[in-house]
């Protein structure tokens, strides 16, 4: 997910200068295709979230299975190829903690209090290590992050990674860290590592956009029988194998591979969709932090509320929907960013050092002295 453009920039992402970048200004240098399908998979999250609970009408229930077809798989990668500037420097790793642990932290207890009040109390094991909800994905970035510079030392990572995945299927990894996630999704952040601009250059080729109509047409097909018939498990790539006693292992192994190769294609057939333009919500692209932890409460009191015992059916499914996208919107707006900002984007100044490159008047004068705080040097910034 990404914070507001006040972040360093990434590698074809653009500079600024500190402070919400204005709204009609696409900053220098910023991959508009890369904003863009951020967005749009934000909405699809947050759309995603919202049909959960209608998941037992039939065409929902479709429409679920082919959003996470490839939305978590299709972000991850996003989020690993604008990690590639991540060196695990000390500035990088306090960055790292502000813009993504700490936040993990104040929405985690946001969460566990939603649960006291609606359960009544505090769950027998209410450990911060075990994120609740949403909150898995800033755990995986986090892990992510601190092992790029061991996958760019490796010759053959994505193949690593791959492998990795499939033996970590093989364990109970458990809730912890949300472990089980960090290690199946692993394969398409290594694979986002490694991707380079020229790659997405060829997604501008006429047939790859015929054929990516074609690829979002069948999987849409497809994903109705599917519905049906397999367990949703198998799109969240969150418990192992041998955890839901799979017998025989080894076809679900060819299975897990199945998943990881259509999530693979639908992630190009989007990009390759994805206009590569500035379009109106172009600028909205760089807010999907926002729009990520902030749906996540809004939807906790909405399943807390009568609302999914009222509504139903296609009509249900099609209000929520569209107030899912109304949501997705909400968040971006500035007076909603700046009432989240303390949670978002905390200014924990008096947690940091003297001497820390992000306190604003160290980074103010490492700018002026073209510095390691020059916004003109490519830093690492969130998806």
């Amino acid at each position: 997910m990404t914070s507001p453009a006040s972040r360093p920039p990434e590698p074809g992402q653009g500079a600024t200068t500190g402070g919400p970048a204005p709204e009609t200004v696409q900053a220098p240098g910023r991959d508009a295709r890369l904003d863009n399908a951020k967005f749009i998979l934000i909405a699809l999250v947050v759309v995603g979230h919202a049909i959960e609970p209608l998941r037992d009408h039939g065409p929902t229930g479709a429409l679920y299975y082919w959003i996470y077809f490839f939305h978590m798989p299709a972000f991850i990668m996003i989020s690993g190829y604008l990690s590639r500037s991540f060196d695990a420097s000390s500035n990088r790793v306090e960055k790292l903690v502000l813009t993504v642990a700490v936040p993990y932290l104040i929405f985690w207890t946001i969460h566990q209090t939603i649960y006291f009040f609606e359960r009544g109390g505090l769950p027998d094991a209410a450990s911060v290590l075990k994120p609740t909800w949403t909150l898995w994905f800033l755990v995986a970035l986090f892990l992510w992050r601190l092992s790029v510079p061991v996958w760019k030392q490796l010759r053959w990572p994505v193949l690593i990674a791959v492998v990795v995945s499939m033996f970590g299927a093989t364990a109970s990894l458990g809730e912890t860290l949300s472990m089980g996630r960090v290690v199946s999704f692993l394969p398409f952040f290594v694979l986002g590592l490694s991707l380079r601009r020229e790659h997405f250059a060829l997604l501008d080729r006429l047939w790859v956009r015929i054929l990516s109509v074609f690829v979002l047409g069948m999987t849409a097909v497809l994903a109705v029988p599917i519905s049906d018939r397999l367990s949703r498990d198998w799109l969240f790539w969150k418990d192992s194998l041998t955890d839901r006693d799979i017998d025989p292992l080894l076809p679900s192994f060819g299975i897990r591979l199945a998943f990881m190769g259509l999530a693979l294609l639908m992630t190009v057939a989007v990009l390759a969709l994805t206009p590569k333009q500035r379009t109106w919500f172009t600028s909205l692209g760089a807010y999907t932090l926002y729009i990520y932890l902030g749906h996540s409460v809004v939807l906790l009191l909405l399943k807390a509320s009568p609302w999914y015992d009222v509504v139903g059916g296609p009509t249900g499914t099609a209000i929520t929907a569209a107030g899912a996208a109304a949501l997705t919107l909400l968040l971006c707006t500035p007076w909603v960013r700046k009432c989240m900002q303390w949670a978002v984007e905390p200014q924990l100044t008096w947690f940091l050092r003297k001497d820390s490159t992000l306190r604003p008047e160290n980074r103010e004068r490492a700018r002026k002295d073209g510095g390691p705080g020059d916004p003109k040097k490519k830093e690492t910034a969130g998806v």
